[in-house]
């Protein structure tokens, strides 16, 4: 087993990364009360929910509630049914919510977590690798809203987080790519050292090599924990984590959730981002097909819905997080490595890209 820390001071916590942890009740010093509610999903349930229970000690009142699985159920209603299952059974302020789930769950979960009884403490227990190398840690938690992909939420950190790299070996093939597109978002933003580890492994770990998949988590992480520490509330340096992802979730709004998985749309939006990083000079015909490939190599999506127009896009961009006093603001590649949040960029640029198509980056 490998720990990594977020460091926030009295808000940090442990990230356990190891195979077999499921089973290891890592969890349970990090349980201040005798109350605790799993919340899963119904495809989840089935695999994991009575391994997790079964590590919980007897001194705990142990709750579940199983919701629907998919991102279109990422939404108030099902907030509503976490509540509803907290206020039955009696939870008071010193209980925990564990999260045994992907994304959708977690950010549920912890967004449950700071609503009740304004605010009370959660466990991150990830079953994809997206949730794995993301969305678990950093505490960013919420819903989505028709008109916008996690608009509705808070910043609320759990008390540990505990990847069982086990579990992965459940997980289907396209949620396995989904979650290789923010592995690769790291390497391109902050490490390139760490992009030709991937590039060099990416057959075994698509292949889901247990010791690649566990580097690669460990590093994904790491990079996140660092950023974290530095920005906890997406004020400045935090916001290049989001490459890829004002395309992607325009992509998913449009589409419909759950008709793209969240990392599919990353794919293509990262493909978008590198493709106007090129346009704008910023990187070379050389790097844009490395992108490609890396993209490629893990089965994601490269190109954005025929469907989506331009206009389309800048619609659906404008209701982004990133937006500030009504300009679009982009996370860019610099280079290889290194990336910025800019809205430095000629409206026309943008134009090429969003209306490029399957012609994106025709330099490669």
């Amino acid at each position: 087993m490998q720990t990594l820390k977020v460091d926030l001071g009295e808000r940090s916590y442990p990230i356990f990364i190891g195979q077999g942890l499921l089973d290891r009740g890592l969890m349970t010093p990090y349980i201040s009360g005798k109350q605790v509610l799993i919340v899963t999903n119904d495809t989840i349930a089935p695999l994991y929910l009575e391994r997790l229970k079964a590590t919980l000690d007897k001194k705990f009142q142990v709750d579940e509630v199983i919701l629907p699985d998919g991102e279109q159920y990422k939404n108030l209603e099902q907030i509503n049914t976490i509540f509803n299952a907290l206020l039955d059974k009696r939870h008071n302020r010193t209980t925990t919510l564990i999260a045994l789930g992907g994304g959708v769950i977690g950010d549920m979960t912890g967004f449950a977590a700071a609503c009740y009884q304004r605010g009370v403490d959660f466990i991150q227990v990830p079953t994809t690798l997206l949730s794995q190398v993301d969305s678990s840690v950093g505490g960013k938690t919420g819903v989505n809203h028709p008109k916008g992909k996690n608009m509705i939420g808070a910043f609320h950190q759990p008390q540990c987080v505990v990847i069982d790299t086990d579990v992965l070996n459940t997980l289907p093939e396209p949620e396995l790519s989904a979650g290789m597109a923010e592995v690769i978002k790291y390497g391109l933003i902050y490490d390139e050292a760490f992009l030709c580890y991937l590039e060099d492994h990416i057959d075994g770990l698509m292949g889901l090599q247990s010791d690649l998949l566990e580097q690669a988590i460990f590093r994904s992480c790491e990079i996140k924990a660092e950023v974290v520490a530095l920005d906890e509330r997406e004020e400045g340096i935090r916001a290049l984590l989001n490459l890829g992802h004002t395309f992607g979730h325009a992509i998913e709004a449009d589409q419909g959730y759950g008709e793209w998985l969240h990392g599919e749309a990353v794919g293509a939006g990262t493909m978008m981002a590198a493709d106007m990083s090129y346009r704008l000079g910023n990187i070379s015909a050389a790097d844009v097909k490395r992108v490609k490939a890396i993209l490629e190599a893990a089965n994601l999506p490269i190109y954005p819905p025929e469907s989506m127009s331009p206009e389309r896009f800048i619609e659906l961009m404008g209701v982004d997080k990133k937006v500030i006093d009504g300009s679009i603001r982009l996370v860019l590649l610099k280079d290889v490595g290194k990336a910025v949040v800019t809205s430095d960029f000629a409206a026309s640029i943008l134009l090429e890209t969003l209306s490029a198509g399957k012609k994106l980056a025709t330099c490669c």
